[in-house]
């Protein structure tokens, strides 16, 4: 359970975590957005991360091992990385029609992949 549960966090975490660095990049497509100063964009994704931290530190005080949770310090960072690489290509795709997924990038993932097992084997 608390497996589960860090894991749905560091997911909730990194979508706020992906809107606060890029969304921007995206959200100029709006007229309104396009109109303010680089100070106000950066406030405005400081206002995201927020959220951020509301999700990750939970995630991380759940599932770290000493404080009875599932998993080792280096289990918890890796962790998040494969989770933020996925939510960033699951938004990338989504928000940005120019971004395509290609062969090397496959072939990454996979490495990702072996990564978690080899970090996760005892």
């Amino acid at each position: 359970m608390k497996a589960l549960l860090t894991i749905g966090l560091l997911v909730l975490s990194n979508t706020f975590m992906t809107l606060a660095w890029y969304g921007h990049l995206k959200f100029a497509e709006w007229k309104w957005f396009n109109k303010l100063g680089l100070v106000s964009i950066i406030l405005i994704s400081w206002g995201i991360a927020l959220f951020e931290y509301c999700f990750q530190v939970p995630a991380n005080k759940i599932g770290f091992s000493g404080n009875g949770g599932p998993f080792s310090l280096v289990q918890l960072k890796v962790l998040q990385e494969v989770i933020t690489l996925i939510v960033f290509m699951i938004f990338s795709l989504i928000a940005f029609k120019t971004e395509t997924l290609k062969l090397n990038h496959l072939i990454g993932a996979v490495f990702l992949i072996l990564a978690v097992y080899f970090i996760f084997k005892k």
